[in-house]
């Protein structure tokens, strides 16, 4: 199986200057911070960005991020930011995200056109019965901007749905990092139900929200746009990262043996080649594939409701003690304190 390598990196330059870069950059102005030294190292001037012209890889919004938290450190700084992502202006996918009937549509069209909604950040949704799950991936290497990048998605979607719907959601949020000093801006933003040291970063709401009517819904316009923003994907030439591709190949292949040189193969490149842009990433081949059975373990825990020797049967552990090891490294509980943890959120 060889996959089409319809991706970008962290080093494709494709993200519109006045589009995220310039949401951040207004933030950081009004506070009185100077452009100069806000765009320092990235290669670009304020005139680039206010020409309309300018396009900014991922490394180089990552690097207007980190100067940005140095420059305003600010312990709001990154919700702010969130607050003011989406809808956004940012073409037609924003425009069908205004107009979406409701928030199954508004979702799917984020994950479908994450690449110009959230180039930085990939979200994933999952259903159940009872709720709705969103799970983010770092599609770039974000290194240490991935707690900023982590606050203003959450807070981008919250705030985002509270407007569209006309009514604030009961969003319950959940991070893998541990508590900051400045909780109360969690609490302030993304609501009182958030937690910390979770084996995921993650936001959870009840079903029944996602087919409920937006007020403001323009459903024909709204169509109209999300194909136009297809097409924008389309002639870009990819709809997601690299690293969004390879998690996709391992998750669709978690059961199969998983050697590096048998998933360079199927995209497309030597082994080699693909060291070398893991390594660009910052991630290893190893990382990607704990990431991947850690979250297909969560999932037959929590949607499927396994148990120990299920989900390690699946993922093809011979020997259940091992998944135990493995799962503790993945997650840093043992199933056991998963199972109490998932208990006692509900």
């Amino acid at each position: 199986m060889t996959l089409p390598t319809d991706w970008y990196e962290c080093d494709s330059r494709f993200i519109p200057g006045h589009w995220q870069p310039a949401v951040l950059l207004d933030l950081a102005l009004a506070r009185g911070v100077d452009s100069h030294r806000l765009l320092r190292g990235s290669g670009l001037f304020h005139e680039d960005i206010l020409s309309g012209q300018a396009r900014l890889s991922p490394q180089q919004l990552l690097c207007l991020i980190a100067n940005t938290r140095r420059l305003l450190d600010a312990d709001d700084s990154s919700f702010l930011f969130g607050q003011r992502l989406l809808p956004g202006h940012y073409g037609p996918a924003s425009h069908a995200l205004q107009q979406a009937a409701d928030l199954c549509q508004a979702l799917d069209v984020l994950c479908e056109q994450r690449a110009l909604l959230s180039p930085l950040l990939s979200p994933r949704l999952v259903l159940d019965e009872q709720y709705l799950y969103l799970y983010w991936l770092d599609s770039c290497g974000a290194g240490a901007q991935r707690c900023f990048l982590l606050e203003a998605s959450c807070t981008s979607l919250v705030a985002m749905s509270r407007w569209l719907a006309g009514q604030a959601l009961p969003w319950q949020c959940s991070f893998s990092h541990a508590q900051p000093r400045y909780v109360e801006q969690y609490w302030v933003h993304l609501g009182e139900t958030v937690r910390f040291g979770a084996p995921l970063d993650l936001m959870r709401l009840p079903r029944e929200y996602l087919h409920q009517p937006w007020p403001n819904a323009a459903l024909t316009a709204g169509r109209a746009a999300q194909q136009q923003g297809l097409a924008q994907l389309d002639s870009l030439g990819f709809r997601a990262g690299l690293l969004d591709r390879l998690y996709d190949f391992l998750l669709a292949h978690i059961r199969e043996p998983l050697q590096l040189e048998r998933v360079a193969h199927a995209l497309d490149m030597s082994p080699s080649t693909l060291k070398r842009k893991l390594q660009k990433h910052d991630p290893h081949f190893q990382e990607q594939l704990d990431q991947a059975r850690k979250h297909v373990a969560l999932y037959l825990y929590q949607v499927r409701g396994y148990g120990n020797e299920e989900v390690a049967a699946y993922l093809q552990f011979n020997d259940t003690t091992n998944f135990r090891r493995s799962f503790k490294r993945w997650t840093g509980l043992a199933p056991s304190e998963l199972r109490r943890s998932l208990s006692a959120s509900g």
